[in-house]
Protein backbone atom coordinates (compact mmCIF):
# COMPACT_ATOMS: atom_id res chain seq x y z
CA UNK A 1 0.00 0.00 0.00
CA UNK A 2 2.64 2.77 0.75
CA UNK A 3 4.37 1.44 -2.45
CA UNK A 4 1.46 2.77 -4.70
CA UNK A 5 0.58 5.38 -2.71
CA UNK A 6 4.19 6.40 -2.49
CA UNK A 7 4.23 7.34 1.39
CA UNK A 8 5.78 5.44 4.10
CA UNK A 9 4.50 2.64 5.53
CA UNK A 10 4.28 4.24 8.84
CA UNK A 11 2.22 6.94 7.05
CA UNK A 12 0.01 4.22 5.75
CA UNK A 13 -0.38 2.79 9.50
CA UNK A 14 -1.14 6.63 10.63
CA UNK A 15 -4.09 6.84 8.31
CA UNK A 16 -5.64 3.28 9.29
CA UNK A 17 -5.30 4.14 13.33
CA UNK A 18 -6.58 7.65 12.83
CA UNK A 19 -9.65 6.10 10.81
CA UNK A 20 -8.86 7.65 7.46
CA UNK A 21 -8.38 4.35 5.84
CA UNK A 22 -10.69 1.63 6.91
CA UNK A 23 -8.54 -1.67 7.79
CA UNK A 24 -8.00 -3.89 10.52
CA UNK A 25 -4.92 -5.11 12.60
CA UNK A 26 -4.43 -9.25 12.42
CA UNK A 27 -3.05 -11.13 15.73
CA UNK A 28 0.30 -10.25 14.88
CA UNK A 29 -0.32 -6.77 14.82
CA UNK A 30 0.16 -5.79 11.21
CA UNK A 31 -2.57 -3.46 9.54
CA UNK A 32 -4.42 -5.04 6.65
CA UNK A 33 -6.76 -3.45 4.11
CA UNK A 34 -9.22 -4.78 1.52
CA UNK A 35 -8.39 -3.67 -2.16
CA UNK A 36 -11.80 -2.02 -2.48
CA UNK A 37 -10.82 0.32 0.38
CA UNK A 38 -7.85 1.48 -1.03
CA UNK A 39 -9.52 1.90 -3.99
CA UNK A 40 -12.03 4.16 -2.30
CA UNK A 41 -9.48 5.87 -0.24
CA UNK A 42 -7.73 6.61 -3.52
CA UNK A 43 -10.37 7.86 -5.53
CA UNK A 44 -11.83 10.10 -2.50
CA UNK A 45 -8.14 11.53 -2.48
CA UNK A 46 -7.45 12.32 -6.21
CA UNK A 47 -4.92 10.01 -6.39
CA UNK A 48 -4.19 7.60 -9.56
CA UNK A 49 -5.57 3.68 -8.54
CA UNK A 50 -3.61 1.00 -10.54
CA UNK A 51 -5.35 -1.24 -12.70
CA UNK A 52 -5.64 -4.27 -10.50
CA UNK A 53 -7.36 -1.86 -7.99
CA UNK A 54 -9.49 -0.14 -10.24
CA UNK A 55 -11.26 -3.64 -10.65
CA UNK A 56 -12.37 -3.41 -7.39
CA UNK A 57 -14.22 -0.29 -8.19
CA UNK A 58 -15.32 -1.47 -11.25
CA UNK A 59 -13.98 1.52 -13.13
CA UNK A 60 -11.53 1.61 -16.45
CA UNK A 61 -8.94 4.39 -16.64
CA UNK A 62 -9.03 7.30 -19.29
CA UNK A 63 -5.96 9.69 -19.92
CA UNK A 64 -7.25 12.89 -21.74
CA UNK A 65 -4.44 14.85 -23.19
CA UNK A 66 -4.32 18.32 -24.49
CA UNK A 67 -1.88 21.58 -24.12
CA UNK A 68 -5.34 23.78 -23.89
CA UNK A 69 -6.09 23.70 -20.02
CA UNK A 70 -9.78 25.13 -20.85
CA UNK A 71 -10.61 22.33 -22.99
CA UNK A 72 -8.87 19.79 -21.10
CA UNK A 73 -10.35 20.64 -17.70
CA UNK A 74 -13.78 20.92 -19.19
CA UNK A 75 -13.39 17.88 -21.17
CA UNK A 76 -12.69 15.77 -18.25
CA UNK A 77 -15.08 17.73 -15.86
CA UNK A 78 -17.98 16.28 -18.64
CA UNK A 79 -16.17 12.98 -19.13
CA UNK A 80 -15.86 12.40 -15.12
CA UNK A 81 -19.88 13.80 -15.26
CA UNK A 82 -21.06 11.51 -17.43
CA UNK A 83 -22.66 8.46 -16.85
CA UNK A 84 -19.56 6.26 -18.25
CA UNK A 85 -18.32 5.95 -14.63
CA UNK A 86 -14.32 6.33 -15.55
CA UNK A 87 -11.14 7.56 -13.71
CA UNK A 88 -10.17 10.28 -15.26
CA UNK A 89 -5.88 11.62 -15.61
CA UNK A 90 -5.21 14.44 -17.47
CA UNK A 91 -2.22 15.30 -19.04
CA UNK A 92 -0.99 18.64 -21.20
CA UNK A 93 2.03 17.51 -23.37
CA UNK A 94 3.05 14.41 -24.90
CA UNK A 95 5.59 12.99 -22.32
CA UNK A 96 2.81 14.22 -19.72
CA UNK A 97 1.01 11.32 -21.46
CA UNK A 98 3.65 8.84 -21.92
CA UNK A 99 4.36 8.87 -18.00
CA UNK A 100 0.52 8.73 -17.54
CA UNK A 101 -0.46 6.07 -19.60
CA UNK A 102 2.85 3.86 -18.23
CA UNK A 103 1.42 4.53 -14.38
CA UNK A 104 -2.21 4.01 -14.73
CA UNK A 105 -1.99 1.94 -18.23
CA UNK A 106 -5.61 3.47 -19.33
CA UNK A 107 -8.38 1.40 -21.40
CA UNK A 108 -8.96 4.52 -23.49
CA UNK A 109 -6.59 7.05 -24.49
CA UNK A 110 -8.08 10.63 -25.49
CA UNK A 111 -5.07 12.11 -27.40
CA UNK A 112 -4.87 16.13 -29.15
CA UNK A 113 -3.05 15.76 -32.22
CA UNK A 114 -1.04 19.04 -32.16
CA UNK A 115 0.88 19.56 -28.53
CA UNK A 116 3.78 21.32 -27.92
CA UNK A 117 6.44 18.09 -27.54
CA UNK A 118 5.11 15.94 -29.58
CA UNK A 119 2.58 15.10 -32.17
CA UNK A 120 -0.38 12.56 -31.44
CA UNK A 121 1.47 9.97 -34.09
CA UNK A 122 4.57 10.75 -31.62
CA UNK A 123 2.96 9.48 -29.01
CA UNK A 124 1.72 6.63 -30.34
CA UNK A 125 4.84 5.68 -32.16
CA UNK A 126 6.78 5.98 -28.53
CA UNK A 127 3.84 3.28 -27.06
CA UNK A 128 4.60 1.18 -30.71
CA UNK A 129 8.43 0.90 -29.43
CA UNK A 130 10.34 -2.30 -30.21
CA UNK A 131 8.52 -5.12 -28.52
CA UNK A 132 5.13 -3.69 -27.29
CA UNK A 133 1.92 -3.37 -28.88
CA UNK A 134 -1.23 -0.70 -28.68
CA UNK A 135 -3.38 -2.20 -26.23
CA UNK A 136 -5.27 0.43 -25.51
CA UNK A 137 -8.26 2.59 -27.50
CA UNK A 138 -6.77 6.01 -28.76
CA UNK A 139 -9.44 8.69 -29.85
CA UNK A 140 -7.30 11.10 -31.42
CA UNK A 141 -9.16 14.74 -31.14
CA UNK A 142 -7.97 17.49 -33.17
CA UNK A 143 -8.39 21.24 -34.45
CA UNK A 144 -7.45 18.92 -37.73
CA UNK A 145 -5.06 17.01 -39.92
CA UNK A 146 -3.78 16.20 -43.43
CA UNK A 147 -5.22 13.43 -44.93
CA UNK A 148 -1.37 11.77 -44.90
CA UNK A 149 -1.07 12.64 -41.30
CA UNK A 150 -5.07 10.66 -40.51
CA UNK A 151 -3.69 7.67 -42.64
CA UNK A 152 -0.92 7.31 -40.55
CA UNK A 153 -3.14 7.65 -37.45
CA UNK A 154 -5.04 4.73 -38.30
CA UNK A 155 -2.34 2.75 -39.87
CA UNK A 156 -0.75 2.74 -35.93
CA UNK A 157 -3.87 1.09 -34.86
CA UNK A 158 -6.10 4.71 -34.26
CA UNK A 159 -9.51 3.83 -34.94
CA UNK A 160 -11.41 7.25 -34.00
CA UNK A 161 -10.16 10.57 -34.90
CA UNK A 162 -12.61 13.72 -34.38
CA UNK A 163 -12.48 17.40 -35.14
CA UNK A 164 -12.87 19.36 -31.81
CA UNK A 165 -15.36 21.22 -33.94
CA UNK A 166 -17.78 18.40 -33.46
CA UNK A 167 -18.25 18.21 -30.13
CA UNK A 168 -17.57 17.33 -26.30
CA UNK A 169 -20.72 14.92 -26.95
CA UNK A 170 -18.91 13.58 -29.89
CA UNK A 171 -16.00 12.92 -28.25
CA UNK A 172 -18.35 11.02 -25.02
CA UNK A 173 -19.81 8.94 -27.74
CA UNK A 174 -16.14 8.07 -28.96
CA UNK A 175 -15.04 6.73 -25.63
CA UNK A 176 -18.46 4.81 -25.13
CA UNK A 177 -17.65 3.26 -28.38
CA UNK A 178 -14.16 2.29 -27.55
CA UNK A 179 -15.08 1.05 -24.29
CA UNK A 180 -17.39 -1.62 -25.38
CA UNK A 181 -14.71 -2.95 -28.25
CA UNK A 182 -12.19 -3.78 -25.65
CA UNK A 183 -15.13 -5.20 -23.28
CA UNK A 184 -16.19 -6.98 -26.35
CA UNK A 185 -12.17 -8.38 -26.95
Amino acid sequence: MARVCQVSPATVAHWIDQGLLKGHKTPTGRRRVEAKELAKFLHAREMAVPPDLREALGRDAIVVVDDDRAYLQALAKTIEKSELGVEVVKAATGVDALLEIGRVRPSVIVLDFSLPDLNGLQVIERLLEPGRQLDVEVVVVTGGVRDEEAQRLRGVGVKTILNKTDGVAAVIEAIRQALGRRKAA
